[in-house]
């Protein structure tokens, strides 16, 4: 009998795990919810970071590149830069004596001409699209010389917009923004939606009466009304758009959580919380919200799409991000108007929206096989 109650004394204690722990050890397993996870990483990352490094500010415009088509080849393309200077070259009329050496960005071409020429022929070329920098060597005579010029060389990976604005970083600033606008709308009806639902819930009786006849009476106002006062009183920003939209989603929210709350409430652990006498506040922070995680997460991976759809609804009516300001939403709206010319202006905002509502979907059913406590 010593030796077992020593032996029982010595033994190491096991450490136990936590719901977050446990939950964090499954989630790791799930390789659709971590594959999702990196690849809204990796979106985030070059909404923040792909605009600075981006030779093209979204807000540039190149007249000269009005849709041209996403190639990986620079533009202004071979095929169309010696017809710009045999243009330009007749404009200050100047004959070329030989063929034009076009070497990376660099074009060098000796001329003649059939009267003396000065430097003042290169304000032509210098008010070209297609070239810069030109440089002109003189002949004694004046009659010939050499002409140097630079051609700016421009990659559009994904081409360019009606505007002639590059489609890449203005993506990338559309993937920023609508991310900005579903992560803060979430996060403000996650914030009012668990704590109303849950004290509803749990409070019960008139309490529950009440507060859920608000909420049937806010949803009887009209979302696109209440967006408009919002932005006749306060202006337009984006600031106001993810509250407006962040203050009306908090409704299916709160409901969802007071149905989780209705049957976690008459549980056992919650039973025997209230009679070792702990207070309402502590048994609905730390036992009826950590259970009702798993339905308000997946809730809350579906409400971020649904804020960046909101958000597109508005701008397609004028009242959400104004140009030059961009959204993923704002460029599909523009996309869908030029499909049949310039494709290219709708498929990758689609392609982008795509892939974050698809990578949200499997991150939302991961977290919630992860948090569901059935599953311990």
């Amino acid at each position: 009998m010593t030796d077992l109650s020593v032996n029982s004394a010595q033994a190491p204690a096991i450490a136990g795990r936590s719901l977050w722990q446990d939950a964090w050890i499954r989630l790791r397993k799930n390789k659709a919810a971590v594959a999702s996870a990196i690849v809204l990483a990796v979106l985030t990352l070059a909404s923040i970071f792909g605009p600075m490094l981006s030779p093209h500010p979204y807000d540039k415009i190149y007249p000269q590149f009005v849709r041209v088509a996403p190639s990986l080849e620079a533009y202004p393309r071979a095929d169309t830069v010696l017809p710009g200077l045999e243009k330009e070259m007749a404009r200050a009329r100047l004959k070329a004596s030989a063929e034009p050496e076009l070497s990376g960005s660099n074009i060098t071409v000796p001329f003649t001409a059939q009267r003396e020429t000065d430097e003042r022929v290169l304000r032509y070329f210098e008010r070209s699209d297609l070239f810069s920098k030109p440089k002109i060597e003189l002949a004694p005579d004046g009659l010939s010389g050499t002409l140097t010029l630079n051609v700016a060389r421009n990659y559009f990976l994904l081409g360019t917009d009606n505007l002639g604005r590059d489609m890449l970083s203005r993506t990338m600033i559309g993937v920023r923004i609508s991310l900005a606008i579903g992560l803060l709308a979430s996060i403000m009806s996650l914030v009012l939606g668990v704590g109303y639902g849950a004290i509803s819930g749990y409070l019960g009786g008139r309490v529950d009466n009440v507060m859920m006849r608000v909420v049937d009476i806010l949803y009887s106002l009209p979302f696109i009304f209440f967006v408009i006062l919002m932005l006749v009183f306060f202006g337009r920003s984006i600031f106001i758009i993810f509250i407006a939209i962040g203050a009306t989603e908090w409704l299916d929210m709160a409901r969802i959580v007071r149905g989780q709350t209705l049957s976690l409430k008459r549980q056992e652990f919650v039973q025997a919380a209230e009679a070792l006498g702990a207070t309402r506040r502590g048994i609905i922070t730390r036992h009826i919200i950590p259970n009702a995680l798993g339905p308000v997460i997946v809730f809350v991976t579906l409400l971020v799409p649904k804020a960046i759809l909101l958000e597109s609804l508005l701008s397609f009516l004028g009242l959400g991000v104004q140009d030059p300001m961009t959204s993923l939403g704002l460029l599909i709206s523009e996309g869908a108007q030029n499909m049949r010319g310039a494709s290219w202006q709708l498929i990758w905002p689609a392609l982008t929206l795509t892939t974050i509502l698809f990578a949200l979907n499997f991150l939302g059913d991961g977290l919630r096989d992860s948090l569901d406590p059935k599953d311990r």
